[in-house]
């Protein structure tokens, strides 16, 4: 221990995991149950996290409804999704672990929906060959959290909320703790733990138009890659097809994919049914860059409706069932958009809503390339490749979030006590009081909305090199200004501006690594579209790209997809069917 416990608050763990969402929460009881001392750190309070908003349901092959289903089937399907640029280990797990993860969140007390015979009912979804997802009618998410909220609090898990987290601390190349301030009275505190856990979630608040709430800033992201982790897939933005377009007030929305998966229909403002153009075998159950970009489309050829998106129309299912199966959207346009869902159509356009890429991990034990720093969730990549289909985050979340608190649980229990440096400490709190007093302070609000349009408009759903270019020299400008960025006046006691200051240093780290990833990356695949390379690119489509810090210099590399030669058969059979 050094002088720094009497000068900061200080919490001594075996593992700290950075995150409340269903990877980090799921990681906690791992971790706990393992043994180890646990805290769990998150940026809103218990309960808030983004997990909520994952409304349609979870994926699992669990064959209640259709007895064909099995994991090599669900395996098959997440890597046609993601283009076979998906990590093959990661989705082997998934498949294959999802299952029992559902069936333990139902063991801790999760309430599905269920088949007459009382079986936990799955869904269709997009991209899934058989109906998979299990489901709380479109509330499913929130299920999730409520279940491992109640299993980790009743655990014994130490619990840290509204804290934010501004630096990993390193004893040498190992991961040691973490620095941070609470949000409530801007008062600093370190973390000193064996291993570190991070399930931060996204990074959507880099665009304008987001389902994202506002702790989606890339903090995990950054927090790795400052620390020397890799991230890889960075290119890869999913644009949910169905987020709300009217009122402004509730740009960005989600709307589930649950709405097409009980029979939702998409039209323009001709009354045409348009998927029957861009995908005549799936429709609307297509996945969701296919979808997202034939809206888009759309919209651009002037078939759009009149704030610019499409029409979503689910009132031909009947106003009881849509009541039973769809409640949060029901009451979610009823109320923000003065709409009722059961007579009348929604309107829905892209939002930026999912990021495949992140943290480069180990599949088997989320390990990052640093030692002792772990992650799970969103925050990673590699399990989805170039598109993630919808349901499979949450089975996601739950699988890699207990590989990831099993993993940090057994390095915390061979690793000798971490040495605080003391000079690392002090410097993360330089960094964050430096933004008071300066002079001629750079507006936090104007820059982050700069930046939201340039990615919204040069790095969105179509990109082409002169625009990518474009926002590269533009993020070199936002770096600069956000070197002189600062809060004017106030404390550090509810100071969202102050906040926001920090939060900027995040989203421009993930917004160079989307973009550089993008220009680097010369063909179309999944969610990345390049309007001068429409075309697949056999090189491409056998290599992700890496993205690492190097002397304080982003680097990009492509490295080999990572396959797995007994799975070779599957995926040579799903491509020869997708060829029929």
């Amino acid at each position: 221990m050094t002088d720094t416990s009497s000068k900061y608050e200080m919490h001594e763990h075996d593992v700290i995991v950075i995150g409340a969402g269903g990877a980090g929460l799921r990681a906690a009881i791992e971790c706990s149950a393992q043994g180890a001392k646990t805290a769990l750190i998150c940026k809103s309070l218990l309960g808030k996290a983004h997990t909520v908003m994952a409304e349609g349901g979870i994926a699992a092959a669990l064959a209640h409804l259709d007895e064909q289903d099995n994991w090599q089937t669900h395996f098959q399907d997440t890597l046609f999704g993601g283009k076979y640029l998906n990590n093959w280990r990661m989705a082997q797990l998934h498949a294959q672990e999802a299952p029992e993860r559902v069936r333990e969140l139902e063991r801790w007390g999760a309430v599905f929906d269920r088949t007459p015979e009382g079986k936990i009912m799955q869904r269709a979804f997009g991209g899934h060959t058989w109906r998979r997802l299990a489901h709380v009618g479109d509330r499913t998410g929130l299920e999730l959290i409520r279940t491992l909220q109640d299993k980790g609090v009743h655990q014994g898990i130490d619990v840290f909320m509204e804290c934010t987290i501004t630096r990993l601390l390193k004893d040498g190349p190992r991961v040691c703790g973490a620095f941070g301030y609470w949000r409530q009275t801007g008062r600093f505190v370190v973390f000193q733990a064996k291993a570190v856990v991070l399930a931060t979630g996204g990074i959507g608040k880099c665009f304008k138009i987001t389902s994202n709430s506002w702790e989606s800033t890339g903090d995990g992201h950054a927090l790795a890659y400052q620390a020397g982790a890799q991230l890889v897939d960075m290119e890869f933005m999913q644009f949910h097809p169905t987020g709300m377009v009217w009122p402004p007030g509730v740009m960005g929305l989600l709307v589930t994919e649950a709405v097409r998966g009980e029979g939702g229909i998409l039209r323009n403002n001709q009354g045409q049914r348009f998927m029957e153009k861009y995908d005549p075998k799936r429709m609307e159950l297509s996945t969701r860059d296919v979808v997202a970009r034939a809206i888009y489309t759309e919209v651009k050829e002037g078939r759009g409706s009149p704030h610019g998106g499409c029409f979503l129309d689910i009132s031909h299912r009947g106003a009881e069932t849509i009541k039973r199966k769809l409640p949060s959207m029901y009451h979610q346009f009823k109320e923000l958009a003065d709409v009722d869902i059961t007579k009348e159509p929604m309107e829905v356009g892209p939002t930026a809503h999912y990021t495949m890429g992140g943290i480069k991990v180990d599949a088997d034990t989320g390990a990052s390339g640093v030692p002792g720093l772990y992650a799970a969730g969103e925050c990673t990549g590699g399990v989805n490749g170039a598109n993630r289909l919808g349901g499979n985050s949450l089975s996601d979340l739950i699988v890699f979030g207990q590989r990831a608190g099993a993993g940090a649980a057994a390095y915390a229990s061979q690793a000798a006590a971490p040495r605080l440096d003391q000079e690392q400490v002090e410097a993360a709190a330089r960094e964050m009081t430096s933004y008071f007093g300066r002079p001629n302070a750079e507006d936090p609000y104007r820059l982050h909305l700069d930046l939201q349009n340039t990615m919204q408009n040069l790095v969105g759903i179509f990109r082409e090199e002169k625009d990518l270019t474009t926002a590269l020299a533009r993020l070199e400008e936002f770096k600069q200004r956000a070197a002189k960025v600062g809060v004017v006046e106030g404390q550090r006691i509810y100071n969202p501006g102050w906040h926001l200051c920090r939060d900027l240093s995040n989203m421009l780290i993930c917004a160079e690594a989307i973009t550089r990833a993008a220009r680097w990356r010369k063909e179309s695949r999944g969610a990345h579209s390049r309007l001068d390379f429409p075309q697949y690119d056999d090189y491409f489509g056998e290599h992700n790209l890496v993205v690492q810090n190097d002397g304080g210099v982003m680097k990009v590399e492509p490295c080999p997809v990572v396959k797995v030669p007994e799975l070779i058969p599957l995926v040579e059979q799903r491509k020869a069917r997708e060829k029929k």
